[in-house]
């Protein structure tokens, strides 16, 4: 998303953000939005079966370089998301991404900014960004 369309989205949520104000609000339904696409994904798993989880032990060993390690380490996912369930999920991480914008609104924060701060992160600290 571009840094255009990342504010009008902003400015889009402080139009739209009515009944949620109070930064209290905002914070419990962002946390609530986070569940909600947590629990989209466990659905995907538990109830379609579109995705499996295969989760186990990682395989890192602390001699290993990067080039091992990224090739060993997994995701423990099976499978991809069928289209109701990839539907489902990016309803639900379109209102997480509209409360996280609220927060930043109510913060005084622009999410391009964030964003930009981040991206500059990960491309400095490479593979030791771990937070």
């Amino acid at each position: 998303m571009s840094t255009s369309n990342l504010q009008t989205f902003q400015d889009q949520v402080a139009d739209l953000l009515l009944r949620h104000r109070s930064l209290l609000d905002v914070l419990s339904k962002h946390g609530q939005s986070e569940a909600a696409v947590n629990r989209a994904v466990t659905k995907a798993i538990t109830e379609c079966g579109c995705l499996e989880l295969h989760a186990k032990r990682q395989p890192y060993e602390t001699n290993m370089d990067v080039t091992q390690a990224q090739q060993s380490l997994e995701s423990h996912i099976h499978g991809q998301l069928c289209e109701n369930c990839n539907d489902v999920i990016r309803a639900e991480l379109g209102k997480h991404l509209f409360y996280t914008s609220a927060l930043c609104n109510l913060l005084d924060i622009q999410l391009d900014e964030v964003i930009k701060q981040e991206s500059s992160k990960c491309s400095t600290l490479g593979i030791f960004n771990l937070s």
